[in-house]
């Protein structure tokens, strides 16, 4: 990490990279990503997460695999997911993010072909040399799990962009649940959620060279600072009536 990189700079770098350079990760700076992630916070220090790092040859036969457990429709998602149940703002930004996104790499709305190509894509990592799979242990609804797995990502994905190179988390992957299981002899009763790719971004791929504006603080904040002085206030003359 740069000593000139200050925590709002890493903040602000970090986007969802769609296209990596194919050298590996040096070990040592791989190791580095991984035990920042570590440090991440969890429901009662219950650390759920389980990372598997694939890489190399490795890496090539589970997207081939991935491949071909889509070609035949082979879906297999240990968690719904459906993208067009989002209601209003929420469905108007993930529009605009795709939208934003195929323009920039040239693929025209009603080009189906070319839509589904660069979809699969998800399944190739983007070139990226390493993909990190994060599984999880069913524990009641496995909302608060996840929340877990959630915080590891985003302090992985912050310590990558430290660290000069970048990451996309990829929804997708977690729909081939078995597939990925059978191919890295992984426990069944581990659940997958997602996937990170990651590597050195190629900063030239027009994939990477458009970003999504992030909605204003007043959309997504509430200050109850109102509140809070009334309810201050009213303890206070309370008190007095009470003495």
């Amino acid at each position: 990490m740069s000593k000139s990189m200050h925590f709002r700079d890493v903040v602000r770098e970090r986007h969802s990279v769609r296209n990596f350079h194919p050298q590996p990760v040096p070990e040592d700076i791989l190791r580095s990503v991984l035990e920042d992630a570590q440090r991440s916070p969890s429901n009662c220090n219950t650390q759920p997460w389980q990372t598997h790092i694939v890489s190399g040859s490795k890496r090539d036969a589970l997207s081939k695999a991935i491949l071909a457990a889509d070609d035949a429709g082979q879906l297999t998602p240990d968690f719904s997911f459906g993208i067009n149940d989002f209601p209003g703002v929420y469905r108007e930004r993930y529009s605009a993010q795709g939208a934003a996104y195929y323009q920039a790499i040239g693929v025209k709305r009603e080009d189906y072909d070319q839509r589904r190509d660069a979809s699969r894509r998800n399944l190739e990592f983007f070139g990226a040399p390493h993909v990190a799979l994060l599984f999880m242990p069913e524990v009641g609804d496995n909302v608060r799990v996840a929340g877990d797995i959630g915080m590891y990502a985003q302090t992985l994905l912050l310590s990558l962009t430290a660290h000069g190179l970048g990451g996309v988390p990829q929804t997708m992957l977690g729909f081939y649940g078995d597939t990925i299981r059978k191919e890295l002899d992984i426990d069944p009763s581990l659940k997958l959620l997602f996937g990170i790719s990651f590597g050195y971004p190629d900063r030239e791929h027009p994939a990477n060279k458009y970003r999504i504006n992030k909605a204003p603080i007043s959309e997504s904040v509430i200050f109850m600072v109102v509140f809070i002085i009334l309810c201050h206030f009213s303890k206070i003359f309370k008190n007095r009536n009470d003495t």
